[in-house]
């Protein structure tokens, strides 16, 4: 399979992987880092398996729908996690993590 048919989802990945790890960042200098530990472990997850499938896409992967439901996964469990949190960088984590994985 190409990767020009998974433009858009490529596009997509890139921006939950940088939403996740500005979140992550921003997460280590909240002041209750204890409190933020699984958020900021989500976060590393879900940045991670985008950043990866991105990777794979782009280079024309057979395993493009199994990567595909994983990354829907992490993503949901971080977006559900990130919408605990009353910041801002949480809130927008969550909201670019549940369209991913929709």
């Amino acid at each position: 399979m190409s990767h020009e048919q998974y433009h858009t989802l490529i596009n997509t990945l890139h921006e939950c992987m940088e939403t996740c790890n500005h979140c992550y960042d921003a997460c280590l200098r909240e002041e209750n880092v204890q409190m933020m530990a699984y958020c900021i472990r989500l976060d590393r997850e879900c940045a991670d398996i985008c950043g990866y499938l991105e990777q794979a896409l782009g280079r024309g992967t057979p395993f493009a729908s199994e990567l595909a439901g994983i990354c829907a996964q992490i993503c949901e469990a971080c977006g559900e996690e990130c919408k605990k949190h009353d910041h801002d960088h949480c809130h927008k984590c969550a909201e670019e993590c549940r369209k991913l994985a929709a």
